[in-house]
């Protein structure tokens, strides 16, 4: 009989080798860096997980999964739906979302990819597998990139295959973006597609103005051109411009996927795994999208979210970042702007024990 009970977590701290210095239209980034959880079963099993920290905050993203690990004590590693009821439960007081939500994804998602790793299982097979492979874009293109920078960027994931590519707006000048945007046009030619991403950084009239002027460069879509809750804003700016919107990182639930629904307001639905609240919460959230015909184009989490697109009906793409290729031990293969899940068990990946640095651990 296999024994899944939790028995040990380790929590480490990574930092990419390709990490420096960046920056959209509302945040400086000073290195990339990671949170990475390994839970151990009385198995033998080993289940890992991680989640994107930057440099943001680290007292607080810490102490909340310190606070989160001691609910796992007794836990088997397939009692997911329990630990964030349990967790959900234990956060009321100050509220299930924000640090409280990211710190027990990050556990769901490594006792997912211990029980898969248990069954000696692909996790995208586990998932009533619609796909075997899915699109993908390249992602970047940001404001702290000299237009050399950019180009050199976006252009080299057109040598490697990528078929779209997205970059940063929301400059202080407007006209700033739209050469941009039109050096990029250039140097892709007409049949990559180009996505924009003003991070929350424009108003209103400034998103229909960026929108307009962009027309004759043929944007794909526009990402998070307005604050995150300005749904009317974005029901404007839509009936104004034509442009398609997308939307959903900064989400911890669905309601304001349902309030955009509502308002004819969002043609893209991008959930963050780790902000929504780990794998079965992104998975009702990307099944709500579905059932308005919605397509998914989830935020960041390639390694897990193309496992995740899988097993949907309409997974639009992932976005594509290179940050933890360096530091684990099989990157995903992309070919021909499609990404292919991998074929080991669970998620398919490990962090290489050299680029973890150890905060804590915990026996059961």
């Amino acid at each position: 009989m296999m024994n899944s009970r939790i028995t040990q977590a380790r929590l480490f701290e990574a930092v990419t080798p390709l990490s420096r210095p960046i920056a959209d239209s509302t945040h400086s980034i000073d290195k990339i860096a990671f949170l990475v959880l390994e839970l151990t079963t009385a198995g033998g099993v080993v289940g890992e997980s991680y989640l994107l920290s930057f440099d943001y905050s680290p007292h607080g993203i810490r102490g909340a999964i310190q606070d989160l690990l001691p609910l796992l004590e007794g836990m088997e590693v397939w009692q997911t739906g329990k630990l964030i009821q349990t967790a959900a439960q234990k956060a009321e007081y100050f509220g299930f979302t924000g640090l409280q939500k990211q710190a027990a994804a990050l556990a769901e998602v490594a006792m997912w990819d211990a029980w898969a790793r248990t069954l000696e299982t692909p996790l995208w097979k586990l998932f009533g597998t619609n796909h075997t492979r899915v699109p993908v874009y390249g992602s970047g293109g940001w404001l702290s990139y000299s237009c050399d920078e950019l180009i050199d960027e976006v252009t080299d994931y057109k040598k490697r295959g990528f078929q779209a590519v997205k970059i940063k707006v929301g400059s202080t000048e407007a006209e700033e973006d739209i050469r941009r945007v039109a050096l990029v046009r250039e140097a892709l030619g007409p049949e990559i597609k180009i996505m924009i991403d003003a991070n929350q950084g424009c108003d209103l009239p400034e998103a229909i103005h960026l929108a307009e002027a962009l027309h004759p460069y043929n944007i794909h879509w526009f990402e998070e051109p307005l604050d995150h809750q300005d749904f009317r804003g974005f029901k404007t700016l839509r009936d104004k411009t034509g442009i398609s919107l997308a939307m959903g990182e900064r989400e911890y639930g669905t309601t304001p996927l349902r309030e955009l629904i509502a308002l004819n307001a969002i043609d893209l639905w991008q959930p963050d795994l780790i902000r929504i609240g780990g794998v079965t919460a992104w998975r009702a959230a990307a099944a709500l999208a579905d059932s308005y015909h919605i397509p998914v184009l989830p935020h960041y989490y390639k390694d897990y979210d193309v496992p995740l697109l899988c097993g949907i009906s309409r997974p639009y793409g992932a976005e594509s970042f290179d940050w933890i290729d360096p530091i684990i031990d099989s990157k995903m293969r992309i070919e021909d702007g499609f990404a292919y899940p991998r074929e080991a068990p669970g998620w398919g990946f490990r962090f290489l024990r050299e680029h973890l640095t150890e905060i804590l651990s915990v026996d059961y």
